[in-house]
Parts: structure tokens; sequence; C-alpha cells
């Protein structure tokens, strides 16, 4: 089988069971450290909900990663810009961007948009940076997909676990979410360094967090990040003005 990132031999690694019935194998690349299972036939089956019920961290990963992005956006883009948040599951994340004072958007093309109604992308925007969280594992095929997303914006924050050092099988690491059988696609540091390389990328790490982009970011930016559990969140917030009431004003006059 064919790495999907860099193309070359994969070697078949071990098997795991998927959806407590489906015995799958997965394959390693030695050259790019990127993990995939066999082709999944079982994805109809896996996406029966779009969001799964075993993700029970849904609005506390949203509450977190808005506070993260409240200061990186501000840092890299200041107050101004228009954002995309690809694969938007439920519209969470947009409402809470909106709120602070980020003009975003929602896109999903498989979960119904629900807090986020009336501020759908209409792609006819002008995109500064695409975010997309707990989607990547998902992609069948990753370079295909980030492609396409480069076609919207040369920036791309998004979320993902990184595959461990130590290639845990199955039954070793519950990234696999071998439950409910989405999880097809497993990324180390080392796979992101050659997309990056692949498409003439930056690529900055900050743990589950990660940025592929065009532009340079300076280390303090990242370093900022780590700041957020003592509320600098908070302050960048004031320099921005929610949009609260005013898409309540919006969606008022179009009801």
């Amino acid at each position: 089988m064919k790495c999907k990132i860099c193309s070359k031999n994969n070697d078949a690694c071990f098997t795991g069971k998927i959806l407590g019935k489906n015995e799958i194998e997965y394959f390693y690349c030695n050259e790019c450290r990127f993990l995939q299972t066999e082709e999944p036939y079982w994805l109809n089956e896996a996406y029966s909900q779009s969001i799964n019920v075993s993700d029970t961290g849904y609005m506390m990963r949203n509450l977190y990663l808005s506070k993260k992005l409240t200061l990186l956006l501000y840092f890299i883009f200041g107050n101004k810009g228009t954002f995309l948040d690809y694969a938007g599951g439920y519209g969470v994340f947009v409402r809470m961007m909106r709120d602070v004072g980020y003009d975003f958007y929602w896109d999903d093309k498989y979960t119904e948009n629900l807090f986020s109604i009336g501020f759908e992308w209409d792609k006819s925007k002008k995109i500064e940076a695409v975010t997309l969280f707990e989607a990547f594992e998902h992609f069948v095929n990753p370079m295909e997909e980030i492609k396409s997303l480069l076609e919207i914006s040369d920036t791309i924050i998004f979320s993902t676990e990184l595959y461990p050092i130590n290639n845990p099988n199955p039954n070793e690491w519950w990234y696999f979410g071998l439950e409910h059988g989405q999880h097809i696609s497993f990324f180390s540091k080392e796979t992101f360094e050659y997309i990056a390389l692949s498409f003439e990328l930056n690529y900055y790490c900050m743990g589950s967090l990660h940025i592929l982009t065009k532009r340079k970011i300076s280390k303090w930016i990242l370093f900022s990040l780590k700041f957020t559990h003592l509320g600098l969140h908070k302050l960048v917030a004031r320099k921005l003005n929610s949009k609260t009431w005013d898409d309540h004003e919006l969606m008022k006059k179009r009801v």
C-alpha cells in the first residue's frame, strides 16, 4: 500500500477492531511517519452520526480553542480579517469567535449548523485563515484535502493529536477511536514537516494545535498562547468589538 502523504511503500504494522467487529489493517510509513488504515470501507456506518457520541470533550475543546485563537489571530492579523471554520460541526466555535469580535463563518458538508445560523460561508469572502479542529484524522486523502484548503487561504490552523514516537498500537492509544471508526489518518511531526515542504509552507507545532502557513510567525506569538490560563485572551478581547448584539439585530431583520 502506498503512503497517502509521500507515496512511498507502506508496511502493514498491526490490526485493530473498528466498530467492535471490523478487523482492519494499519500501514506505517518509515519515510514520513504517517500512519493510515486500509481503505476505509466502513465509513458510511461510522458516520451514521457526524459527531460521535463518545466525543464528550466537544464543548470543552471549543471553549479552550476559542481562548487560544483569540490570542493567535489578534497577534497575526490584528482586529481585521475574515475567517472560516471549515468542518465547523454544530457552529459552536464560530458563535464563540463572533462573540469575541472576529468575523468568522461556518462550513461543514456533513453536520447541521445549529449555533451560527446565518453565518454560513458563501465563498465570495476573502478568507485570512481557515481553522479546522479534529478533522485531519478523518481525511481519506489528506494531500488532496490540504490542497483544497490552500485554495481558500494560505494559513491553516488546526488541531489533531500527533502520533507518538513509540508507535503505539490501537490498544495503547485512545486516539485511534476504534469505538467510532472515524479516525483513519494519523500524523506525526515529521509528517507535517514533509507536508509543509511539499506545499512550500511553514509549519508550527504547539502540542495538538498546529499551523501550516506561508507566513512567518515569531516565537513570542506562539509563546503567548501559554498564558491563556492567566486570562491574556480577555485583555485581547477588550480590544475587539463583540458581534453578539449586531448579529442579533441582523438575524432579527432576516426573520
